[in-house]
């Protein structure tokens, strides 16, 4: 019995220790080791966190992982200083300032953070009902999650469920994953805690 009892012990360790492994951090805190700057715009790293802003030019940019994500959940926490129009996208392949692929949106109150929008294709796919724009704490950290496993997309904000959608071109979509900085100046916005778990 007490036999049975270690030998379970030691699975359940195995186990867990297999789970917390999967978990990896795609931001170091000192550095954009493992990511990609595309266009003008600011992406920089200052007391451990990681900042995009508006350049001189005004326009989009994007910071891209080195590394495709196919199937995954991601968890990060973003700070909105001045207009804090961004996103994380996912799926997603980058040429020049052309983006292709699906994003989660971060933005302002009353801009849908939290739904899902295709660049330079159908446009908005989702938005939160409207009641969950109360969610999004202006000023401060917010916790964001986007769960995505084959054609079914997942998002959460501060722990609420704000939007999920299945569809085929999600589901066929390949690339990496990338946040952005909205065209129009003026936009700062702080990242941390970026981590995933492939699945």
């Amino acid at each position: 019995m007490k036999n049975s009892f270690t030998i379970a012990m030691l699975l359940l360790f195995s186990v867990s220790t297999t789970v917390l492994a999967q978990k990896k951090s795609l931001f170091n805190g000192k550095d954009l080791t493992g990511w990609t700057i595309h266009g003008t715009e600011k992406w920089y790293v200052e007391d451990g966190l990681l900042v995009c802003e508006s350049g001189p030019d005004k326009q989009y940019g994007y910071l891209t992982t080195d590394k495709p994500y196919k199937n995954f959940e991601l968890t990060l926490q973003f700070k909105q200083e001045a207009d804090g129009n961004s996103g994380v996208f996912v799926r997603s392949t980058v040429d020049g300032t052309k983006v292709s692929g699906w994003q989660v949106e971060v933005a302002p109150p009353g801009h849908d953070t939290g739904g899902v929008y295709e660049s330079y294709g159908r446009g908005w796919l989702i938005k939160p009902a409207p009641e969950k724009d109360k969610v999004l704490k202006p000023g401060e950290w917010n916790k964001m999650k986007i769960r995505l496993v084959g054609d079914t997309l997942t998002s959460w904000l501060n722990g609420v469920e704000m939007v999920t959608i299945s569809d085929a071109k999600i589901g066929a979509g390949e690339g990496s994953i990338a946040l952005q900085i909205h065209d129009g100046g003026g936009i700062k916005v702080k990242w941390k805690n970026i981590k995933i778990k492939e699945l």
